[in-house]
């Protein structure tokens, strides 16, 4: 199992980031891979609520996965085959001078025998690519700034 953390401040109250995140169907604005999120489950976003996506990066590919823990406004954790691993995704939240201190902890298992050989050489550019991501997603939270 491979894993990694990034963090960083936005300039927003913590139950805005939350709310914002909380509204996986938000994805597609932040994550550039993912083309569309969609609810498959009825009643209120909580622990056991189901999501599909479709993927367009590194292929075009549908995906799922289930939100693990839902603590308004501190964390949020789903778990699912996200790309070609089995994947736990971590927000954290808390306060803080000027805004919301948010740190995406993931764990990522490769899907496949042959993935584990280059999970290593991946897992660095996977990294790199949600620290973008998050980026993109503070920058729509500030509104552009």
């Amino acid at each position: 199992m491979e894993r990694f953390e990034n963090s960083l401040t936005i300039e927003r109250p913590v139950e805005e980031v939350f709310s914002f995140l909380a509204d996986f169907e938000n994805i597609p604005r932040w994550n550039y891979a993912i083309v569309a999120t969609r609810k498959t489950s009825p009643g209120p976003v909580g622990v056991g609520t189901t999501y599909s996506q479709t993927r367009s990066v590194p292929r075009p590919s549908q995906e799922g996965f289930e939100v693990t823990v839902f603590e308004p406004v501190h964390r949020l954790a789903i778990r699912g085959r996200i790309g070609p691993f089995e994947a736990t995704m971590r927000y954290l939240l808390q306060p803080g001078d000027g805004g919301t201190q948010l740190t995406n902890q993931v764990e990522l298992e490769p899907a496949s025998g042959p993935l584990r050989l280059i999970a290593p050489v991946a897992v660095p550019r996977v990294r790199t690519a949600v620290a973008a991501n998050l980026e993109t997603l503070k920058r729509i939270l500030e509104g552009g700034r």
